[in-house]
C-alpha cells in the first residue's frame, strides 16, 4: 500500500454525470511541473458562495472513481466537492514514483487551485481521505492551516509499520531485505519515515479531525487510529471505531453518512 511504484494505476470508468450530477473535468498544476486530473462538483448556484468545500482523496492503487459513494452522498447535502487523482494514479500525470508526501503535496495543490476559483467559500475547507489518502490528509493539515476539518477512513499511523506488516505477510525477512528497502524508500522520498509519519505530525494539526476505522481492518490495524487519537490534540481529535467493518467498507455502516455530515456541518 505504501510501496513506491513507477507504473500508473487505472483510470476511472464512470463519472458523476452517469449519476446525473453536474461536474467539470479539471486539470491543475502540482509539484514537479506535473498536472492533476480531477472533478469539480459545485453546489447549486444559489448555495455556491456559502457552501463548505471538501477535497476528496482516494487511497493507494485507486482513482477518483473510488470516491463516487462520497460524491453521491455529499453533493446532495450541499457541499462543493473537488475530487482528484494523485500523481501516478488514474488520469493524472506520472511522476517517477508515488509516496505519502506526494499525496499530501497534491492535496495542497488542490487547495491552491480552489483558492483561485471565484465565488466559492474555502474558509471552512474540509478534506476526506481514505487509507493512504487519509494519512496524507493528516500530514497535509500539519503543513497547511487552511484545512479546517479532516476525516480519515483507515489511515495508518506510521508508514514503516504498515509497510513492514504487509511485506512480512509474504514471509520476507526484515534484515537485510526490508531494512535495505526502507533505506532506499526514504532516500527516494527525501524524508525519513519518522519525519512524515502521521502519528508524529497529528499533534501539529490545527484542524478538527474525525478518525474513522473499521475494527476488523486487517490492512491498517485499529491500533493505528487509537495511537493517533492519543497523539493528537484531545480537544480536536475524535475516533470512531466501527464494529464489524474492515478497510474498505466503513461507508456501508448505517450511521456513517449521518456521522460524517454532522461532523462537517457542526
Amino acid at each position: 500500500m505504501t510501496k513506491m511504484y513507477t507504473n500508473k494505476f487505472e483510470a476511472h470508468i464512470k463519472t458523476p454525470g452517469d449519476y446525473m450530477i453536474p461536474f467539470e473535468s479539471v486539470r491543475y498544476p502540482t509539484k514537479n511541473k506535473k498536472k492533476l486530473y480531477g472533478w469539480w462538483i459545485p453546489a447549486p448556484k444559489d448555495k455556491l458562495k456559502t457552501a463548505s468545500t471538501l477535497i476528496l482523496v482516494h487511497g493507494w492503487n485507486r482513482n477518483v472513481g473510488r470516491m463516487m459513494p462520497y460524491v453521491k452522498e455529499l453533493h446532495p447535502a450541499g457541499f462543493n466537492l473537488l475530487v482528484f487523482d494523485s500523481r501516478n494514479h488514474g488520469s493524472s500525470d506520472p511522476d517517477e514514483f508515488s509516496s505519502m508526501p506526494k499525496f499530501a503535496e497534491d492535496i495542497i495543490a488542490s487547495i491552491n487551485f480552489l483558492e483561485k476559483k471565484a465565488n466559492i467559500n474555502i474558509e471552512n475547507l474540509g478534506v476526506i481521505g481514505l487509507s493512504m489518502g487519509g494519512a496524507a490528509s493528516i500530514y497535509a493539515a500539519s503543513k497547511d492551516n487552511r484545512i479546517e476539518k479532516v476525516i480519515t477512513v483507515g489511515a495508518f499511523a506510521h508508514p514503516a509499520v504498515v509497510m513492514k506488516r504487509e511485506i512480512q505477510k509474504k514471509h520476507i525477512p526484515y534484515f537485510p531485505v526490508i531494512w535495505m528497502f526502507f533505506r532506499y524508500v526514504q532516500y527516494k522520498i527525501g524524508s525519513s519515515f519518522e519525519a512524515i509519519a502521521p502519528i508524529n505530525n497529528i499533534g501539529k494539526v490545527q484542524a478538527k479531525l474525525l478518525l474513522i476505522h473499521g475494527e476488523q481492518d486487517d490492512v491498517v490495524l485499529l491500533e493505528d487510529a487509537q495511537s493517533m487519537e492519543k497523539a493528537g490534540n484531545q480537544e480536536k481529535v475524535e475516533l470512531w471505531a466501527i464494529p464489524g467493518k474492515g478497510h474498505s467498507d466503513c461507508h456501508e455502516e448505517v450511521e456513517f453518512w449521518k456521522r460524517v455530515k454532522t461532523f462537517l456541518k457542526e
